[in-house]
């Protein structure tokens, strides 16, 4: 008699990579192509899960964060020309990309719906499915004057090839709720996308201790990409010594385990890929200790309320009693009540 091994039960490798590379600033489309080619050049590792930093295409708005509202008009109206509209040519050559390489892709992009942009997180399958479109729920201080705001109808963490995969964006992190909301999902591999070049050495610190801290608590294992500025485009976006200080350092490009180890070293300058392969019975080990959503819970102390439906500017209300109305046969007349 053959026993065949629980699927559950076998060792589960999935190697992961997270990218740091700069944007093209200056060609429509030159984002995208570096996308494309950093995929392809993943696959060729064996890579089967890769992430790319927060609103990498076209790119992230540097500028907003070191000019004023009414300096900005101009770089402004150009994001909105070449933001993502999903679904769309983008999204296509993406999915494309991914079919291909047979890989799960997570790409942060600025995208376009009519008059506003978003921050938003895209998750592709290794069929090419696009399976979460979620947007970043609060931009964060300048941010706010570019992107509108998210709801939780994308706190979702989705089946992938790779396993279940959820993904925040940047200062999300700092909001517990919103990474309890996916813990309470059982995400296996977090997809965490930072700006990078930003604010100086003090971010990549900070960045440090949030996705250890969130490998720890969830159990499992975190996948984070920030992006690079060269020289060149740093002085590109202000020609200010001062402010092109604020736009170096705050890089950490990792791979952490469930047990707060990274798996791989650390990328914190420079263009890179960062690679490393992920033992999926680290998961358990972890949460043989600490199940922060299982054994570890008190959920008769403390709970987590979710309004998960999208957010809309319109609400449609019937008036039940026309609903009534057209139940009654033809000709006959309501009954009224004394």
């Amino acid at each position: 008699m053959t026993i065949m091994a629980d699927a559950s039960s076998t060792k589960r490798i999935v190697r992961a990579a997270a990218v740091q590379i700069a944007p093209d600033f200056e060609r429509p489309g030159g984002t995208l192509d570096r996308v494309c080619t950093a995929i392809d050049e993943a696959a060729a590792q064996g890579v089967q899960l890769i992430v790319f930093p927060e609103t990498f295409v076209p790119y992230y708005p540097y500028f907003s964060f070191v000019r004023t509202p009414v300096a900005m008009g101009a770089d402004h109206m150009k994001l909105y020309e070449q933001a993502v509209i999903v679904p769309g040519l983008v999204t296509q050559a993406v999915a494309e990309h991914a079919r291909l390489a047979n890989m799960v892709v997570v790409l942060g992009v600025n995208e376009r719906d009519h008059g506003s942009l978003y921050n938003t997180q895209l998750v592709f399958d290794t069929d090419g499915r696009l399976l979460l479109k979620r947007r970043k729920i609060t931009p964060t201080f300048h941010e706010r004057m570019i992107w509108g705001q998210g709801d939780a109808a994308g706190l979702k963490v989705v089946d992938t090839n790779v396993g279940r995969v959820g993904a925040l964006a940047c200062w999300e992190h700092y909001n517990p709720l919103a990474r309890y909301a996916l813990m309470t999902q059982h995400e296996e591999i977090h997809c965490s996308q930072f700006p990078g070049s930003l604010v100086g050495p003090i971010f990549a610190e900070q960045i440090e201790v949030t996705i250890r801290h969130h490998a720890l608590e969830s159990g499992c294992f975190v996948v984070n990409a920030t992006g690079w500025l060269t020289d060149a485009q740093i002085e590109a976006i202000t020609p200010d010594p001062n402010l092109q200080r604020a736009l170096r350092g705050g890089c950490n490009t990792a791979i952490v385990s469930p047990e707060g180890q990274h798996l791989a070293e650390p990328l914190r300058e420079g263009e890179g890929m960062v690679i490393a392969d992920l033992d999926m019975s680290l998961i358990t080990k972890r949460k043989r200790m600490m199940d922060s959503v299982g054994h570890y819970a008190r959920p008769e102390l403390l709970s987590l309320a979710i309004n998960d439906r999208p957010a809309s500017p319109v609400t449609s209300f019937k008036d039940t009693r026309d609903d009534e109305r057209l139940r009654e046969p033809a000709g006959i007349e309501p009954a009224i009540d004394d």
